[in-house]
């Protein structure tokens, strides 16, 4: 019998985790992300910076997390965005839409005050895997 294996996912190209977890973990062919910031692959913030720009590192933290488990935007099953504000919901929907294109995952979308290090959107996305995981290094 083959047994399925949980594996931590750790991108190279996005901020290692400032805390005690992993930015993803694999378990067979799924793939569950965690709430991804829009933290810069060099460890500084963009918190300070337009909503736009927070929601646009932050979605692309999240499919640096799925490609190196092997992913892609079209495998992506659900995305849950955690925003500031409910009324910043058609500015995150924009951009969220210009970077994802053709691929239209299910999606939640929650109004949550006090968002960590003052951010104003977090998200997080499970995947089903059709590629093998690139070699982590």
């Amino acid at each position: 019998m083959n047994e399925v294996q949980c594996t931590a996912i750790a991108p190279g190209d996005v901020a290692p985790p400032g805390g005690h977890y992993s930015h993803a973990m694999r378990f067979g062919d799924l793939v569950f992300t965690s709430g991804q910031l829009g933290v810069r692959a060099d460890g500084t913030h963009t918190a300070d910076l337009p909503f736009e720009d927070q929601a646009r590192q932050a979605i692309g933290n999240v499919l640096a997390a799925l490609r190196a488990a092997g992913a892609e935007p079209a495998d992506i099953l659900k995305v849950t965005v955690h925003i500031a504000d409910v009324d910043l919901w058609p500015r995150f929907n924009a951009v969220y839409a210009g970077i994802m294109g053709d691929a239209r995952p299910a999606r939640t979308v929650v109004p949550a005050a006090g968002l960590h290090h003052g951010y104003l959107v977090e998200i997080d996305a499970v995947a089903a895997c059709r590629a093998q995981p690139p070699a982590q290094t």
